[in-house]
This record gives C-alpha cells, structure tokens and sequence, in this order.
C-alpha cells in the first residue's frame, strides 16, 4: 500500500474499500471510448436509415443515451473482468487492474450510468427502445462478460449479438418498432463480429491463454479458428449486401459492400492459406474496422443525400 492509500497493483482485496485518485482520463477510459464510437456511428446509421421523423433535440438525447449505456457496460466489464486484464499485456494498464479506479468505483459507476441511459432513452423516446438498451447492457455485461467469455469458445459468437443491438435500439427510437431494415444491420455487425476477433485472438492468444480465456484459437486451435474465420466471412459477404439487395440503399452502397465483401474474403482466404504468419490476422483485424464503417457510412451519407434531394 503507498502512503496516499492508493492500491498498489495486485492488491485486489483491498482495492475494494479504498477510494482511488484517479483523473476524468481514467473515468473516460472505462467507458471504452473506441468501442462507444463505434456504437454511436452504428446507432446514428440505423437512426437516419429508420423511416419517419425524430426531433433534433430527441435524436440527440436518443444517441447521448445509446453512447452512456455502451460506456456503461464498458465499465461494468472492466470491473469484472479486472482479475482477466491484469494478466494481459492489451489490458493490463486498464484503470482498474492498474489500480487507479477502485474496483467498487467502476461497479457503482457502470450502474449508474446503466440505469441514467435507460431512463433518459425511455423518456426522450419510448419504451421499447428503452427496454432494448437495458436488455443490449444486460447482454453484455451478464450474458457475454459474467458467462460466455469465461466458459465457452463461442463467446465472440453469441456475445457479438450485445455490440449488434445499437441499431435496432435507435431504430426503435425513431420508429417504436423493430422492422426487417433494422434487423438487417444487426446481421451485418452479428457476422461481422466473429472474423473481426477471431483475427486479433490469432495473434492474441498468448495473452488469452495466459488469462484462462477460452477463446477459439486458445481451445481449437489456430487452424479451426482460421477456417472458422473463412467460412464466417464467406457469410459475411452476402450479408453485407442486404442493404441494397432489399431496395433500402442505393446502388452506390451496393458496390462499395460487394467491394469491401471482396475484400475481407481475400484477406480470409490469405489468413486460412498462411497458417505460420500471423501477418494476414493482423491486416484482417484492420480492415475489418474500415470495412464495416465503409458499409455504415455509405449508408448513412446515401440516405441522408437521399432525402436532401427528394
């Protein structure tokens, strides 16, 4: 223990009952900032996709609420998760296993925020959209982070439905309903998921190992998880098309997603025949992140130009 009563790393039993000096830095960082924008990038694309009309300031409420709940269940897995981090270079400087947020902190800060997000979206928007946002932050904070991750290979899999909901709950916002369009969306981020942490468990899995994480290549084994990755994003690809295949975006979209498909096939395929270079998982996990925002963003930037001009 230091002289100012901050927990020296390890030291997770007292960590609990002691009152950690931490900066808004470490605050913004349990909410896993990165993660929130893309959450907030997917919810705005399936706010602006949704028919109908929504209020400026409505809309704002809406995606401020979406983004709390997504930081909320940051924090919330970070503080479980804190024995896990600790032991994985990627994670270890995180605030909690480092010891500048107390772990009782983090607990008392992600249930707030959870219940601040859903109350606001109820209000602003209805129920419905509320009721998704607390079932998407129980998802994952209980199903994915307490269960699935700890005890099954297929934690990326069924866990990925959490980080797919965003859409549909703005979606429902605007709309009070749940539609074919929105569920496309969450389709696309569902399929997407797996290949896109498959990839960074690949080169990963020393680190994942070392935690007890089962995660596939951990468990299986790299060679399954490439050939899972492969057959995932074969998948992918079609998916990703739906959009325009459906006649709610443009034939603009449509190139850019049977691109951007091509793409990640190659990329898959490049990963499945190279099984001693960890060079491909790491382009993969790349540009599996420009791919999903190019598909996002086209649709976004179509729609909007779409109703400018109508």
């Amino acid at each position: 223990m230091t002289d100012i009563g901050v927990p020296i790393k390890g030291q997770a039993d007292d960590a609990d009952s002691l009152i950690s000096i931490a900066s808004v830095g470490d605050y913004l960082a349990l909410l896993k900032p990165r993660v929130m924008s893309l959450v907030v990038f997917t919810a705005l694309t399936g706010m602006v996709v949704a028919p109908g009309h929504i209020h400026p300031i409505v809309a704002l409420a809406a995606l401020i609420a979406i983004a709390v709940g997504a930081g909320a269940s940051g924090a919330l897995n970070m503080w479980y998760d804190a024995d896990i981090d600790a032991v994985m270079s990627r994670t270890r400087n995180r605030p909690v296993p480092a010891g500048r947020v107390a772990a009782g902190e983090a607990l008392a800060f992600g249930v707030f925020l959870s219940c601040a997000s859903v109350m606001i979206l109820g209000i602003f928007t209805n129920l419905l959209a509320a009721a998704l946002l607390a079932f998407t932050i129980f998802f994952y904070v209980v199903v994915y982070t307490m269960w699935l991750k700890r005890w099954t290979a297929q934690n990326i899999v069924i866990g990925g439905a959490a980080g797919a909901l965003p859409p549909v709950v703005a979606y429902a916002a605007v709309t009070g309903t749940v539609t074919l369009e929105s569920l496309v969306l969450f389709a696309i981020i569902f399929m997407w998921t797996p290949p896109h942490f498959w990839a960074l468990a690949l080169f990963k899995s020393g680190d994942y190992e070392k935690a007890g994480v089962p995660m596939l290549p951990v468990v299986a084994g790299a060679g399954e998880t490439r050939k899972q990755i492969l057959l995932y994003t074969v998948a992918l690809a079609p998916i990703g098309m739906l959009p325009w295949f459906l006649g709610f975006a443009p034939l603009a979209y449509g190139i850019v997603s049977a691109a951007g498909g091509l793409g990640m096939l190659w990329l898959a395929v490049d990963i499945w025949r190279r099984p001693d270079d960890m060079a491909p998982a790491r382009r993969m996990f790349g540009y599996s992140i420009l791919y999903l925002f190019a598909l996002f963003a086209c649709l976004l930037g179509e729609t909007l130009v779409m109703r400018a001009i109508a």
